[in-house]
């Protein structure tokens, strides 16, 4: 049997075993259905409370054992702090946060409320082997967790994992996890993005809570913590180093597969770099995003994980012009900037079809990039970029209380730009958000170190809350040099890594005399509002037209005249604003709900057959 048959011999094996788990420690309502008279993706159909995205959330580090806790919880909202409620108001769908259709809720949880989850599942002998790990994806924004009534830990920061090692907390046969989450929405200085109490415009509906999966694993006693994967094209190597648990190094295995063939078996020590040559090295890009599976072993754990041979840079073309490099070839990103808000689920997709459909979608555009806009999203997002081909620039996400509009949307647009160590103007005075904010993006970055399709860090975007970019740049750059940064997305220029511009209002030329990267980062927005396919009757865009054959010639005519010109002149990149339509904001090339895509496909290819170097 080869090492790909085995290894989907042993993951249907254990799929079998778990799924019967997963069925086993559900339970449900009778009836189910989203909240709400809202417009609705076609996945909002398909959901099944007891299989709620189901499919294992970390790619990159997989292992066989795994309990879904996705699905039917109890909640209390309530202005009452307590530690754990003796009653609760209700049944949510976890991981569909209060706000969303999908939770079966569609209620804003305040500043000064208290969001109480709870539920209980059933944990088999079989199960343990050794340590027993809980895991959230992702909560907003601080959470704690009591396992049987006894507390366990808290976490802070909405858009980054953690877990917490529950062994000692937990008993053969049925057990009962409470969480509670508070979230100071748009009146404190975390990092939040665009949610907001008051959305319209460019704001959204806040959301809060748990809006990840939730998931068990059992680990022996000596596990693997964490793999670190660098791909090197230059010197046709993989670097792997495997972390555990335990003191000193444990021996470890690492196989490294590509289809049906084993690329290398190495032996080593946990805590090491082990540099593995990939012989007839076959490159990842958009056009043929190939991936070699690994499985490494320590002791008696096992996970599972993918890696792409490639390379992101910049350097000067054969016209003296800077451009962005892909496997040392210069190489024109064409993107769109991606929100990822869901007209039911919010910043939840409902499914993973859902995700598939939205990346696969812009790819049968032409478009070879996505700019992952002040969001992180759930790990299999990434993991279909990877597999399907599509370039992702990810944003930090934004923060700071006051979003301060002579900042942003008045003094750029009449060319005054600041130095952001001024933390005054840019309202970052208070340090301890400050660290905040910078304790999150570097466990962002490591978080998403090993996906392959990440070819740029965005730390800040149009001044909103940001400060010493300069040192973020630099420093991201000590991190992670297999990766290429804007640091102050927008406006704001520091002088460094690149001219990073958005243009909507004004005719877009490249500036004379630029010796860095030109990036297009933000344009167009043209708008259009599709009837029967709207969050509400407000219009928001920077271009509003009244049918679709105007949007698609507007779409045309601003390619044609001054996008595709400006690519000899030294333009390397291009996101046009955006995937889709977000709650009034309307300048999607896709409703809202999914349903529609407002533009001709064919005009659309025609123009990203043209942006090309």
């Amino acid at each position: 049997m080869s090492c790909r048959n085995l290894l989907n011999y042993i993951m249907m094996k254990q799929f079998i075993i778990l799924l019967v788990v997963f069925f086993n420690c559900s339970y449900l309502p009778a009836q189910w259905k989203p909240a709400g008279e809202r417009i609705k993706t076609e996945w909002a159909t398909k959901i099944d409370v007891e299989n709620v995205l189901p499919e294992y959330p970390r790619p990159q580090f997989e292992r066989d054992s795994f309990i879904n806790l996705n699905g039917v919880w109890s909640y209390l909202i309530s202005k009452k702090k307590t530690e754990i409620p003796t009653a609760f108001e209700g049944e949510i769908v976890v991981p569909f946060s209060p706000e969303c259709q999908l939770s079966g809720v569609e209620r804003v949880v305040m500043p000064d409320d208290f969001l109480y989850y709870e539920r209980e599942f059933d944990l088999p002998e079989e199960f343990i082997k050794g340590r027993v790990i809980l895991n959230f994806g992702a909560v907003d924004y601080i959470a704690k967790v009591y396992v049987n009534g006894k507390y366990v830990g808290a976490h802070k920061g909405g858009y980054n994992p953690f877990s917490f090692d529950i062994t000692d907390y937990i008993v053969i046969g049925k057990n009962r996890i409470n969480v509670t989450v508070t979230d100071p929405s748009n009146t404190g200085d975390q990092c939040r993005g665009k949610q907001t109490l008051n959305g319209t415009g460019i704001w959204y509906t806040p959301q809060s809570g748990i809006w990840q999966t939730v998931w068990l694993e059992s680990t022996p006693l000596t596990f693997i913590e964490k793999i670190k994967i660098t791909p090197d094209i230059d010197e046709k190597v993989v670097k792997i180093v495997v972390s555990t648990n335990k003191a000193p190094e444990s021996k470890a295995e690492i196989v490294v597969v590509d289809g049906d063939n084993v690329v290398a078996n190495v032996n080593f020590e946990s805590g090491k770099e082990v540099v593995i040559p990939i012989e007839d090295m076959k490159l990842w890009s958009p056009e043929d995003p190939h991936l070699y599976d690994v499985v490494v072993v320590c002791d008696d754990d096992m996970v599972r994980s993918y890696f792409g041979m490639r390379k992101f840079s910049e350097g000067v073309d054969k016209t003296g012009k800077k451009r962005l490099f892909l496997n040392n070839k210069p190489y024109f990103h064409k993107g769109l900037l991606d929100q990822g808000y869901w007209s039911d689920g919010m910043l939840t997709p409902p499914s993973d079809e859902a995700m598939i459909y939205d990346i696969q979608t812009m790819k049968d555009l032409g478009f070879n990039m996505l700019r992952k806009h002040i969001k992180v999203e759930p790990m299999r997002w990434y993991y279909h970029c990877d597999r399907l081909g599509m370039i992702v620039w990810q944003d930090m996400v934004s923060g700071c209380k006051n979003y301060n509009i002579l900042c942003i949307a008045v003094l750029p647009f009449l060319g005054f730009m600041f130095n952001d160590n001024k933390y005054g103007f840019f309202h970052r005075k208070n340090k301890e958000a400050r660290d905040e904010y910078t304790q999150q993006y570097f466990e962002m970055l490591d978080n998403l170190y090993n996906v392959v399709s990440i070819g740029m860090w965005v730390p800040f975007n149009e001044g909103w809350g940001q400060f010493d970019s300069a040192w973020f740049s630099e420093r991201t750059k000590e991190f992670d040099a297999t990766r290429t940064v804007d640091s102050a997305s927008g406006w704001h220029d520091q002088g460094i890594d690149a001219k990073s511009i958005h243009c909507y209002f004004t005719p877009f030329k490249v500036p004379k005399k630029e010796k860095r990267l030109v990036l297009l980062s933000e344009y167009g927005g043209y708008s259009y509002q599709e009837k029967g396919h709207v969050f509400n009757n407000k219009k928001f865009g920077y271009r509003i037209y009244n049918d679709k054959e105007s949007l698609n010639a507007a779409y045309k005519k601003l390619h044609e005249k001054l996008i595709i010109p400006a690519i000899k002149d030294g333009l390397a990149a291009t996101v046009y604003t955006q995937v889709s339509d977000v709650e009034s904001e309307i300048n999607g090339l896709l409703t809202y709900d999914r349903r529609v895509l407002k533009v001709d496909p064919d005009m659309v290819r025609a123009v990203n057959a043209q942006l090309k170097l």
